[in-house]
């Protein structure tokens, strides 16, 4: 950086979002034709043509870059399969607060064997673990709102 030159994320990733997003935002017609085509995109008129420039930023962008994709494979990548949860993590998943595991009934703690198999059998228990909840005002549910 001291010589004038670019982090490499900078050079290959930034540069090309900026630049994109300076073509759109000046409406350079050229330039923004030839990113769409060296990219392979196909970028509607109705898109192109829209008074906000951010609509097409948007329409590029979700071809180009779509955070579905980007987001499952950062998942697959990152988060270790179920199969490779050990017995005392199962465990600290199965008990709420203080309890402990010896604790809780015996038929949930049969769930234990089958929670770290993760079968898709018939026969076998579906298991759900829900991690984080959020509240939510009661006005805003489906069965509360006004018709």
């Amino acid at each position: 950086q001291l010589k004038g030159k670019k982090p490499l994320f900078v050079q290959l990733v930034l540069d090309n979002i900026w630049s994109l997003y300076e073509a759109v935002m000046k409406r350079d017609k050229e330039k923004i034709e030839k990113i769409v085509t060296s990219l392979g995109l196909k970028i509607g008129a109705r898109e192109s043509r829209h008074a906000d420039p951010k609509v097409h930023l948007n329409a590029i962008c979700s071809q180009w870059l779509p955070i579905s994709d980007a987001v499952l494979s950062m998942v697959c990548n990152k988060i270790p399969s179920p199969l490779d949860i050990t017995a005392e993590r199962v465990e600290k998943l199965m008990c709420v607060g203080a309890r402990t595991f010896d604790s809780l009934p015996p038929e949930t703690q049969e769930l234990k064997s089958a929670f770290m198999k993760c079968s898709s059998e018939g026969a076998a228990p579906v298991i759900v673990f829900v991690s984080k909840m959020f509240p939510v005002d009661s006005k805003s549910l489906p069965q509360n709102k006004p018709r």
